[in-house]
């Protein structure tokens, strides 16, 4: 920790490109790869040797009903502990900073994965679990907002949105490493205990190297760290710290500050009734859009794949892992049409194309299974738009939410509410990983009906209630929500807002004429 600021001694893009090889990549390799990776191992011979009490293979009646609920409670609790990580940030990123939460983060993976790895009971498994879901969480809330804040407006997106491209790799290499293992003997417990290993390395590559890159500028100067935060904002952009550019900037970010001043940065101020930066309407954004992010059936897919081929579609158990593994795989690479057209198509367009594919997918799915396993060219079908679903599903929701999130918060409670709708985010992932086994038994093709509803409601949500972030400084967007006469000027104030880095005098501008701002929008709209 006594390391300075910027340790590596880069520059610009190569410290923007090194902040996401040893620290974006690894954390949410971690995180795609341990929330898939229980699922598929669980059904191993030598998996339910060693943890009778959820053996779902050998039993049969009530007995493998009741097994299979504790099944899914114990996969789950790492969802639980993910979401405790989360909050937990709200005490965390504010008062120890962006890299020091991030640290924290790694040592619980690392014990979190110990634990799990060396298990031969289920207590200490689900303690493993949990642990490692906390680190996790803190890594979902605090790597984007870092990244976020060390960003510039027209290349944000894109050093965001990485995060949803590694998470879905940590999805695609957990199904190719659990299906490589099972060429062990089936009564190695080297077939599972293996694949979880693996992923200790991911989380060892953060614990050395999360302080060799620096602070976030905009943290550093939140505490009155002023000088640090200039160099550090200089290191990313490559510029002197002399630079009118990085002056201009943490004038900004000071102005920004000076005009919440009064503010402790508490939750409990969205909730007040002299709210004029409307912060409880941007909480709420960010909470529907990280419940959409879950419950529009990505979990569902990314998690069950391989038993949706297998028991909905009556694959066999070989063909089935290729197939999951291979869907993942594909999901993996469609995140890339996300990393190039969020700061090209903007935030609002993805979301809104993303929603209506993954709708129109789902009531397919609905359709096909409709017609029962039997049904080969039926079955063929359901695969299809499994494909076609992991086509849409990144384009807006794996990294888009998580970046929208840090964008529309103001600075002082940008942690707070990222932590909490993070939280929101885990929390219906939980729900989502408990009930689709009951759910796909018991109500069959009505429940992908549930997921299409919900799908489809996220152009119509997103047209109506979304601001344009894309290519906006944090700062003028903030003045955005607290000019605005009403909610409903708030989409096409923001779509007239100038886009790039604006200097300090654009800054006072807008805040001294923001009347005439309001008049003129409203005229344009």
């Amino acid at each position: 920790m006594g390391l300075p600021q910027n340790a590596l001694g880069l520059q610009g893009r190569a410290l923007r490109l090194a902040q996401i090889i040893l620290v974006v990549a690894p954390c949410f390799i971690i995180f795609g790869y341990n929330q898939a990776g229980v699922g598929p191992l669980a059904s191993l011979e030598s998996w339910v040797h060693t943890f009778p009490q959820i053996d779902t293979v050998n039993t049969s009646g009530s007995v493998e009903a009741n097994n299979s609920t504790k099944k899914g409670a114990v996969i789950a609790s790492f969802q639980i502990g993910a979401l405790m990580g989360a909050l937990s940030c709200t005490l965390l990123s504010d008062r120890f900073g962006r890299r020091k939460t991030v640290f924290i983060g790694s040592i619980l993976t690392i014990i979190g994965q110990v634990l799990q790895v060396s298990s031969y009971s289920i207590p200490q498994f689900v303690v493993g679990r949990v642990i490692l879901g906390i680190g996790t969480g803190q890594f979902s809330v605090a790597v984007p907002v870092w990244q976020s804040e060390c960003s510039s407006a027209r290349t944000r997106g894109q050093h965001v949105i990485a995060t949803g491209i590694f998470m879905c790799l940590g999805y695609a290499l957990c199904n190719w490493i659990d299906f490589a293992f099972t060429a062990l003997p089936d009564t190695s417990t080297g077939q599972w205990r293996g694949p979880l290993a693996i992923s200790l390395f991911f989380s060892l590559i953060v614990f050395v190297s999360v302080f060799l890159l620096p602070e976030s500028p905009r943290w550093l100067v939140r505490v009155n760290r002023v000088e640090e935060a200039s160099q550090n904002l200089a290191a990313y952009k490559g510029l002197s710290p002399e630079d009118e550019v990085i002056k201009s900037e943490i004038a900004g970010i000071e102005l920004s500050l000076e005009a919440t001043s009064q503010s402790k940065g508490a939750i409990k101020e969205m909730f007040s009734k002299d709210d004029k930066e409307r912060l409880l309407y941007r909480f709420c954004l960010c909470i529907v859009l990280q419940f959409f992010q879950q419950m529009c059936g990505g979990n569902l897919i990314s998690v069950y794949a391989s038993e949706i081929f297998k028991e909905n579609l009556d694959m066999s158990s070989s063909l089935s892992s290729i197939l999951a593994a291979c869907a993942l795989t594909w999901k993996f690479l469609c995140c890339f049409i996300a990393f190039f057209a969020i700061d090209r198509l903007g935030r609002r367009v993805v979301f809104m194309i993303s929603g209506a594919g993954m709708a129109v997918c789902m009531a397919a799915m609905a359709i096909t299974t409709s017609f029962g396993s039997d049904n080969k060219h039926a079955s063929i079908a359901s695969a299809f738009f499994i494909f076609l679903f992991n086509f849409f599903y990144p384009i807006g929701f794996l990294g888009g939410n998580f970046l929208y999130c840090t964008e529309v918060a103001p600075v002082r409670l940008r942690v707070a509410m990222a932590s909490i709708s993070t939280a929101n985010h885990w929390m219906w992932n939980f729900v989502v990983v408990m009930i689709t086994p009951v759910a796909l038994d018991t109500i069959g093709y009505q429940y992908y009906i549930m997921y299409a509803v919900l799908s489809a409601c996220i152009p119509v949500v997103v047209y109506f209630f979304y601001p344009e972030t894309m290519n906006r400084n944090l700062e003028m967007l903030n003045h955005v929500f607290r000019d605005a006469s009403s909610p409903w000027e708030i989409v096409s104030m923001a779509r007239h807002l100038p886009q790039g880095e604006p200097n300090t005098m654009d800054l006072v501008a807008h805040n001294k004429e923001k009347d005439d701002c309001s008049v003129e929008m409203k005229e344009n709209v």
